[in-house]
């Protein structure tokens, strides 16, 4: 194998393809034959890179510099000036303003477990997956552990469901094996419908094989032979990336029947969605994979005991499942030793709004909200002031500044009265409205209601309209407390998840920044809410 004197990885993912990385790409290579540096220079194409807002992101290695928005001719101009010469394009560096942390020292100040792989090896080459350790865990449960061994190593690890609630999976998957009958499935949702969430993606995207590994410890764990994941239809590279894992999986005798000759077969289907919000309930996908209407059902019984076809089912969020391989490999004990005592382990965020450095980030469980803001988001812009956090994506919680020490775990964000929910965080500076943003997430959940249950058909709707009087300053205070009735109700008696949310980010926005509100009603609208109310009119 030959050595490159530097490398440069180039992060290809969905915004990296909108802002024609194909073109930057193309514009590398042709610019170091050009110059006969193709011997010298290693091109690596790479997942996403940690950084969002910023087109195509592009690292050049040994010194570690981030560029964004590379371009063609940024591209020719960073072989020519940096590769050839050794001279960095400062005005492309990221971050644009000092004396903001690079990316790299942010990257450092992270607990990688999950994304240790992301934007460091080509995630459609199987070798890179294994050179790195990938399948280790998946050879040492067929060669040396029962599958009860594996069942018991996640339950003593504490890991808990990272989609969103938090369930025990050791929990689910036991009982999943202890249900009667020899057909089980496995089912990876990765339906990532939340707004502001884009984790899953981004997993699926830079390491297709870690999950793969996931699921076929979980068959061999709870004693399934089938499995499908899910998949967001809108998420073209993550459909066509993991399918072609799939396929270097099966070539290498990693999936199939009697995998590594251990008498254990197990294979992965792909299921394109439709882009149903609600289809992200568990329910509701098994009715889609079913080939029905993608509607909640009515619980109990539960996926563990009547889930796809009627079998029992161990349905598993993508970064749940990712988190598998490392378990079994390093021990439940080395797991616990991450994050806190009643939640173990590592989560991954999607960082939006307000802050210098919008992407991904993983960090062990229990971080402060104010540690994600300040130090891996590098802080709000200079100049602005912090507002509120929407922390868990439209079905989260608002935040005001005063909170910003909570720790980021199940149990402590529900003792703060709030949720840590799918991880999506929001921040919002001073120039932003609350009464703006909350319109958007009601107006969301009106439109994906799937209108099986009257709460949240008829709720979502109601809502929207006396939000919209509010908006427009043509209410009384009155409607505030009436829009906390519907919530409330809607919580009670709605069927499944989207209507029972709700009343998650209406009532933290109404008792934390009631003000806002307030001063819509008696002062009208401000400049952005007129302007919401001019587009939806």
């Amino acid at each position: 194998m030959k050595l490159a004197r530097a490398h440069v990885l180039v992060g290809v993912d969905e915004e990296a393809r909108l802002a024609g990385v194909e073109r930057v790409i193309a514009a590398f290579r042709e610019e170091l034959a050009a110059l006969g540096l193709s011997g010298e220079v290693q091109l690596v194409e790479v997942g996403h890179l940690g950084v969002s807002g910023w087109g195509v992101v592009v690292v050049v290695y040994p010194e570690g510099v981030y560029y964004g928005r590379v371009t063609p001719e940024v591209a020719r101009a960073i072989v020519r000036e940096h590769l050839l010469k050794g001279r960095p394009l400062e005005e492309y560096r990221l971050p644009s303003a000092a004396p903001v942390a690079r990316p790299q020292e942010i990257l450092a100040g992270q607990r990688r477990v999950v994304l240790r792989n992301c934007g460091v090896i080509n995630p459609e080459d199987i070798e890179e997956y294994i050179a790195a350790g990938g399948y280790e865990a998946l050879a040492k449960a067929l060669t040396e552990m029962s599958p009860e061994e594996v069942l018991e190593e996640v339950k003593e690890s504490k890991l808990r469901g990272r989609g969103g609630a938090g369930f025990p999976t050791g929990i689910k998957w036991e009982a999943v094996r202890r249900a009667p009958g020899d057909e089980k499935y496995i089912l990876c949702n990765a339906d990532e419908g939340e707004p502001g969430t884009f984790k899953d993606r981004l997993i699926m995207e830079g390491d297709p094989h870690r999950l793969i590994e996931g699921m076929a410890l979980a068959a061999y764990a709870v004693g399934a032979k089938k499995g499908y994941v899910y998949i967001r239809g809108e998420y073209s590279l993550s459909i066509q990336r993991f399918t072609k894992a799939l396929e270097a999986a099966r070539s290498y005798g990693l999936l199939g029947e009697d995998i590594l000759g251990a008498g254990f077969s197990f294979d992965i289907e792909v299921k394109v969605g439709a882009g149903s919000y609600v289809c992200g309930e568990e329910t509701a996908l098994i009715e889609s994979l079913e080939g029905k209407r993608g509607w909640p059902r009515i619980r109990p019984p539960y996926p563990v005991s009547y889930g796809l076809f009627g079998k029992p089912t161990v349905v598993n969020n993508v970064e749940t499942l990712a988190n598998v391989p490392d378990i079994v490999l390093r021990g439940s004990s080395w797991f616990r030793s991450l994050g806190v005592p009643s939640c173990p382990g590592t989560k991954v965020y999607t960082l939006l709004g307000d802050v210098r450095y919008r992407g991904l980030v993983e960090v062990e469980m229990g971080t402060p909200l104010r540690t994600l803001i300040y130090e891996l988001g590098g802080g709000l812009p200079e100049g602005k002031r912090l507002k509120a956090v929407l922390v868990g994506g439209a079905a989260g919680a608002f935040l005001p500044p005063e909170m910003l020490d909570v720790r980021m775990d199940f149990d402590s964000m529900r003792e703060a009265g709030v949720a840590l929910g799918s991880g999506a965080i929001t921040v919002m500076s001073e120039e932003a409205c609350v009464v703006d943003l909350l319109g958007s997430v009601l107006r969301f959940f009106r439109h994906e209601s799937c209108g099986q249950c009257t709460p949240c058909r008829v709720g979502t709707d109601l809502l929207v309209k006396l939000h919209d009087s509010v908006c427009s300053g043509e209410a009384e205070s009155a409607v505030l407390a009436r829009m906390l009735e519907v919530a409330e109700a809607m919580q009670v008696a709605s069927l499944c998840p989207l209507g029972q949310s709700v009343i998650l980010p209406l009532g933290t926005a109404l008792r934390r920044f009631r003000k806002d509100f307030e001063d819509h009603i008696t002062n009208g609208p401000c400049p952005r809410c007129r302007a919401q109310l001019e587009v939806v009119r």
